[in-house]
Order: structure tokens, then sequence, then C-alpha cells
């Protein structure tokens, strides 16, 4: 509890933003600031970590989710570093509700990138081969992260409820369970296992994202 004091994972939003739904979670309200009840947090991390830690040794995949500009970076690379699936560029619509398409896309980046790394493409003219690169390069950025995602992932872990929404009701459509940080401003309602946390400070979404990150690796 000591390290989420020191990173600030117990600040939340303005009071006059309190999402209802997170009044459980909050302990107090200092100088108009919503203070989250960080027992709470360290409760529901123990848990989410827990269900999290059994899906990886059942050999499913987790989905890790964070689009937001200061945090996308720590999300990918403890996504990495779990053997995870990752988005960390805009949310695609239909990634869960329209798998089968976007499965077909990543297949095709796949064909791609081995088709460079055999030489097979050197059939091709210099030109081609760069609109191929161009091609490639694009894929890449928006579907990188989920190429290896032969299918719809055993549950998401989300950084920010808000900035990615769209995830978070696709996932709840097709009863992918939901794992995420919730900040004062959020509806935990909507998530199966809610951190109460600071999902703003790249320190707390740092340190809380480590804690989920340890429990898949361990």
């Amino acid at each position: 509890m000591g390290q989420m004091l020191k990173n600030g994972v117990h600040f939340g939003h303005q009071k006059t933003r309190k999402n209802p739904k997170m009044e459980p979670y909050i302990f107090t309200t200092k100088n108009g600031i919503n203070i989250i009840d960080l027992e709470k947090t360290v409760r529901c991390l123990e848990e989410a970590a827990g269900f999290l830690n059994k899906i990886k040794k059942e050999g499913k995949q987790i989905l890790f989710v964070g689009t937001k500009k200061q945090i996308k970076e720590i999300l990918k690379s403890a996504a990495i570093r779990g053997q995870m699936p990752y988005v960390a560029e805009r949310w695609l619509g239909g990634t869960f509700t329209n798998f089968k398409i976007i499965r077909g896309r990543t297949k095709y980046l796949i064909d791609m990138e081995n088709g460079f790394a055999s030489g097979e493409f050197k059939k091709y003219t210099k030109f081609e081969r760069m609109k191929k690169m161009e091609e490639m390069k694009k894929l890449e950025k928006k579907l990188g992260g989920i190429k290896n995602m032969a299918e719809i992932p055993a549950a998401v872990f989300v950084t920010d409820t808000n900035q990615d929404n769209l995830a978070v009701k696709e996932a709840r459509r097709m009863h992918v369970p939901l794992v995420a940080i919730v900040d004062t401003n959020s509806d935990p309602s909507v998530i199966d296992y809610p951190i109460p946390g600071n999902d703003d400070a790249i320190s707390s979404v740092r340190l809380l994202t480590s804690y989920i990150c340890k429990a898949i690796v361990e």
C-alpha cells in the first residue's frame, strides 16, 4: 500500500466528475478531489491477479488494451513481457464482434512478414516491394499487437475504461471477462474485476499494470 500512496494510485478526479457507482471505493474527499480507498484497491487487485493467473495457467490468452498516449508504451511493454496480445493504438471496431474478418487481416500481415523474411518477395520489382512494405507497416501499426491472437481471448485487461469504452462494449457483448483499472469517473458495474485506482498518472498505471503482469508471468 505504501507503493500505491507513493505512486498516486489513490488520487481520483474532482468530486463533480464522480460516477455514483464508484462511491463504495471512495475513502474521502480532499480539496474537492475524490480519494480512493486503497485497502479496497489492494483486495480488488489481488482478486484480479488471481483470476488472470488462472487463465494463464490454463494456456489461454489475455488481451491488454490501453490506447491513451502517455500510457500505451507501459501497456505494450507489459503485454510483451507476459507474452500476451495487446492493443496500444486505436481499437478497431469489430475486433471481437467481427473477429473472423480481423483474423483474416492478421494472417495476411503474417504472410507478408514471412514473404519479406524468406526472400519470396524478391521476385517483385523494387517499386512493388516498396508498396508492399508500406502496406505491411500500416497493418503492423494497426494489428501488430494482435497478429498472434488466433481466437477471441479468455479475458481483457483495460487501463482506462472511458478511453477504451468500445473495447469494453465489445468484450461485454461477446461475454469476455473484463479486468480494468477504474478511476472515480468510471463505471465499475460493467467490469467483472474492477481495480479502483488512478488511471491517468503514469506512475499509478505502471504500478498496477506491473502487478497484473507479474501475476501472469509467474
